[in-house]
């Protein structure tokens, strides 16, 4: 099968008590050698050959487990997926599955493996739920999870089955840094031990834990050979200072300008905005003001309601009608629809990610923003298919106009998104953790073209991030929120 297949023929061992870490651009093939390793595709000569003593589990699928890029986003269940779902009370019933209904799930099929000793398996489920404080999650619906929360159960529940090898796509990605930091500490604890070999996929190269041992650099299809950590960080190549090319960033300044953009003196004011979902709240009397041309970074734990609070500025949310909310120095609910706000806003975020399940080209993905939908239904002008092609050359996806979606990387599958994004050169620029799974010359580029996007006028924008690093540097103002655990 051509999609599958790799540049050259794969040459990979892993040995008991290695730790590896594979590493590669975008689109250079990690995921496929995953894919390969795990059996997923069949090989022209013959099946991998796995040797899992001292395991007892006969079968591979209890042996090897894999967390994909996908799973942060919920897994399974998201065919059934929509934008605004996370929000929406209406979708929650005796039936709706909640962290502690799954959680029990993992934890029975977990007894019923083949050499799983029971005081064994309820030590590590009382370390796994303290480490990723899970218990107060176990009542709460999987709908209302956050992607970090989401991310966290996906680990407990795969933790839970104690593999003898896991496979994990970019583990620590939506986690905040305490999270992360404990997440390196259990799997290094738990490696150490040797109860258990890591093959981490991992597009940050700065994200290497210490208990990694050895690296496989996988570029253009073709998997390099295995070298040590020290051997790999030895030779790794410096980021440029810059990456974004003056000519692009002179065709991004002089865009034209449209006639129909609003110019209010205040992009968003919340007044006293709570929101509750049952026993829980995620926001009490929050006051905010983000005026013309600042330019917001939003931090907080998993959790903490900052996706919760951009729904509510983008319309996505119920509840942002019950709000004290003006936005564009109109308050919501004096006769504007949700695609009037829509269409000075540009938008990304792990749940827009989640909601893509259209495998249609990913030109017409991009086309998509200019009409706020998640198909295409009207066919764009010339002139406006014209500036989608701009937009993916400047996102570095030249070449990618007619693959389908769902055949990219998770990596280029964000690239798109965020093509998207700007495609209709919002007033008001809101990126909810926009850097997931870009390795480190794109995460340079987006938030190269941030910072030169927003030197326009009238641009205003808003970004989440866990990584303080990630940020663009013409972040000017800064909004922390708490849990109200």
């Amino acid at each position: 099968m051509p999609a599958w297949r790799m540049a050259e023929p794969v040459n990979f061992t892993t040995l008991d008590g290695e730790q590896i870490a594979i590493v590669g651009p975008n689109g250079g093939g990690k995921t496929m050698l995953a894919d390969i390793i795990t059996g997923r595709h069949p090989l022209l000569l013959h099946d991998p050959e796995y040797d899992f003593s001292p395991s007892k589990k006969p079968m591979v699928a209890d042996n090897i487990k894999y967390i994909t890029f996908r799973d942060a986003y919920g897994g399974d269940n998201d065919r059934t997926y929509y934008l605004q779902q996370r929000w929406n009370q209406m979708e929650i019933d005796e039936n709706t599955p909640t962290v502690g209904t799954k959680l029990q799930q993992a934890y029975d099929m977990a007894l019923t493996t083949e050499g799983l000793d029971r005081a064994q398996l309820d030590a590590q489920r009382d370390r796994l739920y303290d480490f990723f404080k899970m218990r107060v999650l176990l009542d709460k619906p999987i709908i209302l999870l956050s992607s970090g929360e989401l991310r966290k159960l996906k680990l407990t529940e795969t933790l839970l089955t104690q593999p003898r090898v896991l496979i994990m796509d970019n583990p620590f990605i939506g986690l905040d840094a305490d999270t992360r930091q404990q997440l390196r500490v259990l799997l290094g604890e738990i490696a150490q031990k040797g109860q258990l070999q890591l093959i981490l996929i991992l597009s940050k190269t700065d994200d290497i834990p210490p208990f990694i041992t050895h690296v496989v650099e996988v570029d253009h299809r073709i998997v390099r050979p295995k070298v040590t950590l020290d051997e790999y960080l030895a030779h790794r190549q410096p980021m440029p200072d810059h990456v974004l090319s003056k000519e692009t960033a002179e065709a991004i300044l002089n865009l034209p300008y449209t006639h129909k953009e609003y110019n209010a003196r205040e992009v968003a004011r919340l007044n006293k905005v709570s929101i509750r979902y049952g026993k829980r709240t995620i926001l009490k009397d929050l006051d905010w003001v983000v005026g013309n041309g600042e330019h917001w970074a939003l931090s907080g734990q998993n959790g903490a309601g900052k996706s919760t609070l951009l729904s509510l500025i983008c319309a996505d949310n119920p509840q942002s009608y019950a709000c004290d909310i003006t936005l564009f120095d109109m308050p919501r609910g004096t006769g504007e629809s949700i695609w009037d706000i829509k269409r000075h806003i540009g938008y990304v975020s792990p749940e827009m990610h989640r909601a893509y399940q259209r495998d249609i080209p990913a030109l017409r993905i991009v086309a998509s923003g200019l009409k706020d939908s998640v198909g295409l239904y009207v066919k764009p002008s010339d002139e406006e298919m014209a500036a989608c092609r701009f937009w993916m050359e400047v996102f570095g996806l030249k070449g990618l106009e007619d693959t389908t979606f769902l055949k990219l990387s998770s990596g280029e599958q964000r690239l798109v998104l965020l093509a998207r994004a700007f495609v209709k050169d919002p007033e008001l620029i809101i990126l909810d953790e926009p850097l997931h799974g870009l390795d480190n010359r794109n995460r340079q580029l987006v938030k190269e073209v941030i910072d030169t996007f927003v030197k326009r006028h009238n641009k205003t924008l808003i970004m989440v991030t866990h990584y303080a690093n990630e940020l663009p540097s013409c972040i000017d103002h800064h909004l922390q929120l708490v849990r109200h655990d």
